[in-house]
């Protein structure tokens, strides 16, 4: 086996290793649901499951419960709205506002979908191996980004010569 050079940089590695990690579950589990004869794509499966537990959510309540960026959000959503996943209704007490919700088509696809979901968690847990420290870990990273973050730090730890 080839040395694994983003492993060899230690600390400054991380990303790359993150990133690394990040394409492959993405690549394999597209290539999984196309297998499958399945028109959905990897990163929808957070807002299939957010929809059906809140039936009805602006992109802003999206954003903001999954902490991620608006225009992420909004480019997920004209996908899955391309695809037939998803409607919309404007909010009847301000136009501007749009009231997202899973189709027709997404809610007769969830049992199929949720057997790959649950497919995909066990998957997840072999990976682990059965261990929840690298989730653990993850949230603790998180916090301290939330306390101050990446950037923040590297400015503050800049050594000025």
């Amino acid at each position: 086996m080839e040395a694994d050079f983003l492993a060899e940089m230690g600390y400054t590695g991380l990303t790359g290793r993150l990133k690394r990690l990040s394409d492959a579950f993405i690549y394999q589990t597209r290539d999984f649901y196309r297998e499958h004869e399945s028109d959905i794509e990897p990163n929808w499966h957070m807002i299939f499951l957010l929809l059906q537990k809140n039936e009805k959510m602006t992109v802003t309540e999206i954003a903001d419960t999954l902490q991620l960026s608006h225009p992420a959000i909004v480019k997920l959503i004209n996908k899955m709205k391309k695809r037939g996943y998803i409607d919309a209704e404007i909010d009847p007490q301000d136009n501007r506002k749009y009231h997202l919700m899973l189709s027709q088509k997404a809610i007769k696809k969830l049992p199929v979908l949720e057997q790959y979901w649950i497919a995909g968690e066990k998957a997840l847990e072999e990976l682990l191996g059965f261990n929840t420290r690298l989730l653990e870990e993850i949230k603790k990273l998180e916090d301290r980004m939330a306390e101050a973050d990446f950037k923040t730090r590297m400015d503050k730890l800049l050594v000025n010569e």
